[in-house]
C-alpha cells in the first residue's frame, strides 16, 4: 500500500553558497524521483561513497536535494511494470541511487523497474544489505578474474584494504570460491578478524611498498582498494597471466608504473564499476552471492547496525578510517 502520510528519509541539501546539510526529515512520495516501482524499505547499508555524499566531503550528488543511500532492500508496495508485483522481495544497488536519483535511506523508495533486482532466495534482506554494494563489488571482481581464466593454481589472491567493507567480503568470498587469500592491511590489531574470515596470511602494507617495475611473482592476482603505489606494487608481484582488479582509490587515484608486468608476464589489470553494471551482470552476481559464493561470516563482518539518525556518526568514523567490516542501516 502506498504511504498516505509523510515518512522519514535522510535527505541531503546544498545551499546557494555551496554549503551542505543533511539529516532525517519528513517527506512525501511526491518528493521522490519518478519510477515505476515503489518499495517499502527495510534495510540499507553504509558505503564509503555514502559517507562522502552524506558529509559533503565528495562531489557525489549530481542534483539537490536527494535522499542518500546507494543500497536498499525491501518489499514492493506498488508497481506499474508487470515484472514486479506487490509483495515481491527486492533490492537495488548503485544505478544512480544517491547520485542522480533518491536513494535507499528512506522508508519508501521509488525506482525505475530496470534498477530493481529480485532478492536472492539464499539471503534475508538484512544479509543482502550486509553485502550491498561492497559485496557486489567483491563478487564482481572475482567474476571478472574468473572470466579472464584465473585459477587457484596461479597462486594466492591479495586483498588490499582488507578490513574495509569490500575487503572483508572479498576475503570471505574468494576463500569460499576455493582461492588462498592473503589479506593486506595496516591494522595489525585486526589480524584474527581477517583470519577468521578465511585469510591464510595477513600481511602488512609494506608488502606492497616496492617501487621497482618488477618483483618476484608472489600472487596469482588480487583485488586492490587502494590505488597508487600499492596497486603498482601488486601488479609488479603478480604471476604470469594473473589478474588484478582495481576497485578503489583509498590511497590515490594515480597509477605510476611501467608496462613491464603486462608485456613480460602477461598480467591483466581489470576494472569494475558496481554502479553502472548492466542488468544481466547484476543478476548473475547476485545469483552467485545468494548461492555458491554466499559468504560464511556475514554476521562477523556486520560490525554495526544503526537507524537513520545514526548515520552521521557512522559517516565520520568511516572517513576517519575507524572501524572495520560493514554497517547496516535499519530503516524501520
Amino acid at each position: 500500500m502506498l504511504p498516505s502520510a509523510p515518512f522519514d528519509a535522510f535527505r541531503i541539501h546544498q545551499a546557494a553558497d555551496g554549503g551542505h546539510r543533511a539529516g532525517v526529515e519528513r517527506i512525501g512520495l511526491d518528493d521522490l524521483a519518478p519510477g515505476e516501482v515503489v518499495i517499502r524499505a527495510g534495510w540499507s547499508s553504509v558505503n564509503y561513497k555514502d559517507a562522502l555524499a552524506g558529509t559533503g566531503t565528495g562531489r557525489i550528488l549530481r542534483r539537490f536535494p536527494l535522499v542518500g543511500g546507494i543500497d536498499v532492500a525491501g518489499t514492493v508496495v506498488a508497481s506499474t511494470d508487470p515484472a514486479w508485483r506487490e509483495g515481491d522481495a527486492v533490492l537495488a544497488t548503485g544505478c544512480g541511487l544517491s547520485e542522480t536519483r533518491d536513494g535507499g535511506y528512506s522508508q519508501y523508495v521509488r525506482l525505475p523497474a530496470s534498477a530493481v533486482i529480485a532478492q536472492p532466495a539464499g539471503l534475508t534482506p538484512r544479509e543482502a544489505m550486509i553485502l550491498g554494494t561492497a559485496g557486489f563489488t567483491a563478487a564482481l571482481a572475482l567474476l571478472r578474474m574468473l572470466d579472464n581464466r584465473l585459477t587457484p593454481e596461479l597462486g594466492p589472491l591479495a586483498v588490499t584494504g582488507a578490513t574495509g567493507g569490500v575487503g572483508s567480503l572479498a576475503v570471505d568470498i574468494f576463500s569460499q570460491a576455493g582461492f588462498e587469500v592473503h589479506a593486506i592491511s595496516g591494522k595489525a590489531e585486526q589480524t584474527e578478524y581477517l583470519r577468521a574470515l578465511g585469510a591464510r596470511e595477513v600481511l602488512p602494507r609494506e608488502t606492497l611498498a616496492t617501487t621497482r617495475p618488477m618483483e618476484s611473482a608472489r600472487f596469482g592476482g588480487g583485488l586492490d582498494n587502494a590505488g597508487g603505489p600499492m596497486l603498482a606494487s601488486l601488479l609488479a608481484q603478480t604471476a604470469p597471466y594473473g589478474s588484478v582488479v582495481s576497485a578503489g582509490l583509498a590511497a590515490s587515484p594515480a597509477l605510476d608504473m611501467t608496462v613491464m608486468p603486462f608485456i613480460i608476464r602477461g598480467v591483466s589489470l581489470l576494472g569494475v564499476s558496481s554502479s553502472s553494471a548492466p542488468r544481466a551482470l547484476r543478476e548473475a552476481v547476485w545469483d552467485k552471492l545468494g548461492g555458491a559464493w554466499r559468504p560464511r561470516h556475514l554476521e562477523r563482518i556486520c560490525t554495526g547496525e544503526v537507524g537513520l539518525d545514526g548515520l552521521p556518526g557512522v559517516f565520520e568514523r568511516l572517513l576517519a578510517g575507524g572501524g572495520h567490516g560493514r554497517t547496516v542501516v535499519r530503516i524501520d
